[in-house]
């Protein structure tokens, strides 16, 4: 990991999670570079491995099995990674450009984005035909179409374009999964064909191996449609360069392969097919400090078909170049292999294996491509534990040994950003009680001692003032990301006053580094803010910026409000019905992200939810009749429902079931997983009466959980619930739901009570 003291000096960006980057980025966490920032740019947090591919379609894998979690992996070797898809370069001022967020500064990059494959030239297939690149957004249209098939009655034609070694497996795969699938007359219900220009199928191929899989595809009955390429895609059928119609209610293109068009467009040489020129050193013949490598380049000097095996083999050499390149360095040539090991799947499991000219197969050769994708696999999804602390670097106190300040600093270790940084809540009460402080002014209605979440004071008559602030480290490693979401988070306590904000004041903090390092990082996250702040309605007039070791944000925010509408804590009644608008658990999320435990598409889900303003929320909460709100977030879903209870009258009846949690947090609570904050948070149990059984549910620790940017808990009356919840759920608050009511305590020492 980049000690959080370094200076940023340099920036080596990756586009794209390919096979060759991912081995880049674990060789460069086992050897990092002081001063070099990495960045990898992906728009999928899950990027596919080729080889498993086959397996996932046929059901013998699962997507976790076949995918690698970029997420847990650029924590591991220290990089930022930006979610989001790379649209253009700058190569002149050397920036990634981007549809919907800032440039983003490059010294070094490196390109492994893949092909697609291309079917603009054939009518009708940019429209009917399903391209299985990219392979996620393929996945999603298989699944569409399992179902389908699962649920239709009458027979489904299947026609595959390309009997490459994609085609050919991709069609094996399928007849696999669908085989047992019967129409109403017991036929099977998914005819499959494959349609090839080549005379052969797996023209790149020995013949043994082409007769061996021509054998396997017979034996299936798929038809194979050789030297018949396609001219034109309808909409349940397409017609041969022959002029023959067939059947296809649907289509995959698995041929034809090309680069994104971004990539020709951005000035770098490119072959005929789009695909980045490259020395043998990998780096582009037209652009120095720029390297490609896997299907996206086509090195000059060693011409290769398009392979997984050849993105895997340039990981090693594009790592000792990037390092090269980043050094001043003279590169270094590669030479690829000329010849190399195949395995293809027939489906079930059984493969096989060729090379030069031979081939066999059997069983046997799948359990050997088995444990060969396995022991891949492995080695970047089963990554070491992160350290907390360097027990080395430890001198012990006097009178303390060696082992208790272990044990003691192993509490301060690894501290979270967002919410989970907070001053527990014990420890503000314990400082704000012993604060000498001069009477409250004329007209200042509420204040931090009030317990609300804004500060409350006049401005006119019938017109209030309400002012907050909040400042935290960043939790994730995306500026302009972090952007949006401190703005949102600060936001956040105007609108769960009912009010509208005003103006903004921002405080910033950019890690050490080289002028431009700051300016940009600085101009990312301000302009993430930004965004938020315009959409509310909220200008930005000026704040506060300085260096320090970790990127942090906040913002002092001014709103008004009309006096008589705003909403209070204290405004719960007896039989309120209590709404929730988003999930819980960002804190344990980001808690086991920083350990390399939480899948990357928890943190996704969760950022998500963190990016989601309340503005519309408060809105439709404040025209549905509510008049007490609060929103959740570093005190946790428990702490803050104990702040509305201020009237020793009334309780609150919480049901663990219908709050609604992050995808993910449980499973990390159950392997002990917490936010910093969890534990200061935890001390307010005394105020929750709970059976034993709900009190060793992991969904009962997530109730203790800090969020960032979460979401209001409101009081509703019983008859304005449904309207509410329906209005939310159309204004994209799909996750809102009611979680309790207000009752009378059972006991004034345990004023909120869990249920099942």
């Amino acid at each position: 990991m980049q000690p959080l003291d370094t200076p940023i000096v340099k920036d080596l960006v990756l586009i794209g999670g390919g096979h060759s980057h991912v081995s880049v980025l674990k060789m460069l966490a086992m050897d990092p570079m002081p001063g070099v920032r990495i960045t990898l740019i992906a728009r999928d947090v899950h990027t596919p491995y080729s080889g498993m591919l086959p397996g996932l379609i046929a059901g013998h894998y699962t997507f976790d099995e076949t995918h690698i979690d970029l997420g847990p992996l650029c924590q591991f070797a220290g990089a930022r990674l930006i979610r989001a898809s790379a649209n253009g370069l700058n190569l002149n001022q050397r920036e990634v450009l981007f549809a919907d967020r800032p440039p983003l500064p490059f010294d070094i990059l490196s390109i492994n984005t893949g092909s697609t494959p291309r079917a603009e030239e054939v009518p009708g297939a940019e429209k009917f035909a399903v391209k299985v690149k990219p392979i996620n957004t393929f996945l999603k249209r298989w699944e569409e179409l399992l179902e389908r098939i699962t649920e239709s009655q009458t027979k489904k034609h299947l026609a595959i374009v390309g009997a490459g070694a994609g085609g050919i497996e991709l069609a094996f795969a399928i007849h696999h999964r669908v085989k047992e699938e019967k129409d109403s007359s017991g036929d099977p219900k998914v005819s499959i064909q494959i349609f090839s220009k080549s005379p052969t199928v797996l023209p790149h191929h020995n013949k043994l191996t082409q007769k061996k899989v021509a054998r396997h595809l017979s034996e299936k009955g798929i038809e194979c449609q050789l030297s018949r390429g396609i001219s034109e895609v309808g909409k349940d059928f397409v017609i041969d360069d022959q002029g023959t119609q067939h059947l296809a209610d649907e289509v995959l293109w698995v041929t034809q392969a090309t680069a994104a068009p971004w990539i020709k467009e951005s000035d770098l040489e490119t072959d005929s097919q789009g695909f980045i020129k490259v020395k043998s050193t990998l780096e582009s013949i037209s652009h120095p400090g720029v390297f490609a490598c896997g299907d996206v380049a086509h090195v000059i000097e060693h011409p290769r078909e398009k392979a997984g095996v050849f993105a895997v083999r340039q990981g090693p050499p594009l790592f000792a170049n990037l390092v090269h390149a980043l050094k001043s360095e003279s590169l270094e040539p590669f030479t690829p292999q000329k010849k190399f090991l195949t395995i293809i799947s027939t489906g079930e499991k059984y493969a096989i294996a060729s090379r030069n000219q031979f081939a066999v197969e059997g069983k046997w050769v799948w359990k050997w491509k088995d444990w060969i994708d396995q022991k891949f696999m492995e080695k970047f999804n089963v990554l070491p534990e992160m350290e907390e602390h360097s027990a080395s670097s430890l001198a012990p106190a006097d009178g303390i040994t060696n082992e208790e300040t272990l044990k003691l600093l192993s509490k301060t270790a690894m501290r979270c950003g967002g919410c989970g940084a907070k001053v527990g809540s014990s420890v503000l009460s314990k400082v704000l009680s012993k604060l000498k402080m001069s009477d409250r002014q004329e007209g200042v209605h509420l204040s931090f001692d009030q317990g609300d979440d804004a500060a409350v004071f006049d401005l006119t008559p019938g017109l209030s003032c309400v002012q907050t602030i909040d400042f935290f480290r960043s939790p994730i490693d995306d500026p302009y990301l972090f952007g949006k979401i401190a703005a949102n988070h600060a936001l956040s306590d105007i609108f769960a006053m009912g009010a509208k904000g005003k103006a903004a004041l921002a405080v910033a903090t950019v890690p050490f580094g080289l002028e431009e390092k700051v300016e940009a990082t600085l101009y990312a996250m301000l302009q993430g803010a930004v965004e938020v702040l315009d959409e509310a309605g909220v200008a930005l007039v000026g704040g506060h910026s300085g260096e320090g070791k970790e990127l942090a944000l906040g913002f002092s925010i001014t709103g008004e409000a009309d006096s008589s509408e705003l909403l209070k804590k204290r405004g719960l009644e007896l039989d309120d019905v209590l709404v929730l608008t988003k999930p819980i658990g960002t804190g344990t999320l980001l808690a086991g992200d920083m350990r390399l435990k939480a899948k990357g598409r928890w943190i996704s889900h969760a950022i998500d939810t963190m990016l989601q303003s309340n503005l519309k929320a408060s809105e439709i909460l404040k025209k549905h009749g509510s008049q007490a709100a609060t929103d959740i977030t570093g005190f946790g879903l428990l702490g803050h429902a104990l702040e509305m209870l201020q009237n020793p009258a009334i309780g609150i009846k919480l049901s663990l079931k219908d709050i609604p949690y992050l995808e993910g947090a449980t499973e990390l609570v159950q392997q002990g997983i917490f936010s910093t904050l969890q534990e200061s948070n935890v001390r307010l149990r005394r105020g929750v009466e709970a059976s034993e059984k709900n009190r060793q549910d992991p969904r009962f620790a997530l109730l203790f959980d800090p969020q960032t940017s979460g979401g209001l808990l409101a009081g509703l009356h019983s008859e304005n619930v449904l309207a509410c919840l329906e209005e939310l759920n159309s204004a994209g608050y799909h996750r809102s739901q009611v979680i309790g009511r207000v009752v009378t305590p059972n006991s004034s020492d345990a004023p909120i009570e869990i249920v099942d």
